[in-house]
């Protein structure tokens, strides 16, 4: 018999990822340069990870504690709307013209361009949100936000 892993250990790969978003925005600190389509899409991928698991956690969650599962249904809303506006923001910016990008040949690669690859992971996401959120709840804003005491 195998005993649980502690409770710091419980959860390496998202303590890993957690981490790595740390260090990232401290080395994003020093640079002037603004966000990039390269680095949207990235966060956009990170984003809609994040919003699959919130969206398990909620699930499992709500039959035995149902507060809990409403707050993690908030705030996978809320998530889902951080990614859409993500995923906005990268389609405002201009594609780059940079030399090594202009040596690059996207279409090449095979899960296509990387302006296909947001919209296919934001297509994608989508379909499961309008499957479990009504369009009034998306738009709706966070003044709305309302605490659920255990009884």
């Amino acid at each position: 018999m195998t005993s649980p892993p502690p409770v710091g250990d419980a959860h390496p790969y998202l303590r890993a990822a957690t981490a790595g978003l740390r260090h990232h925005t401290r080395s994003l600190t020093a640079s002037p340069r603004p966000a990039d389509r390269v680095h949207l899409n990235t966060l956009h991928a990170h984003l809609t990870a994040l919003h699959q698991l919130l969206d398990r956690l909620a699930e499992t969650s709500r039959p035995p504690h149902p507060a809990t599962g409403r707050h993690l249904a908030a705030a996978h809303t809320r998530l889902w709307q951080a990614t859409a506006a993500v995923h906005d923001a990268f389609h405002t910016l201009p594609p780059a013209r940079d030399a090594a990008e202009q040596d690059c040949h996207p279409e090449r690669l095979p899960e296509g361009p990387p302006v296909l690859t947001i919209c296919q992971r934001h297509l994608t996401g989508s379909h499961a949100v309008r499957r479990k959120t009504t369009p009034a709840d998306l738009n709706s804003p966070l003044h709305g936000h309302t605490t659920h005491c255990a009884s």
